[in-house]
């Protein structure tokens, strides 16, 4: 009985310990989830949001109350990415949210 016992204190840190590395190596190799996302704020005429985990910026369309292009750290990039694509880009509506009134 005293086998079983001495096995079982010694495995239970070490599954502990291999759960706590194998949650960082996804950590490392996948980065920021980017799940809480800042309030927008405005600038330069523009609103984005701010990743409260990494930083990272995105623009942020205050009429449909939505982020919209890619990710960025530098603002000015994502304005002039915006610039280039004509303003906002246009929401594509899936055909089951097409419904008449």
């Amino acid at each position: 009985m005293s086998e079983v016992k001495k096995k079982s204190s010694w495995l239970w840190p070490l599954g502990l310990m291999a759960t706590g590395l194998a949650g960082a190596a996804v950590m490392a190799f996948r980065g920021c989830w980017h799940s809480k996302m800042s309030w927008p704020v405005r600038a330069q005429e523009h609103s984005y949001q701010v990743c409260m985990g990494c930083g990272i910026k995105r623009l942020f369309d205050v009429d449909e109350f939505r982020a919209y292009g890619p990710y960025s750290y530098d603002l000015n990039r994502l304005i002039a990415w915006d610039r280039a694509h004509g303003g906002k880009v246009p929401r594509e509506v899936p055909p089951s949210e097409k419904r008449p009134a």
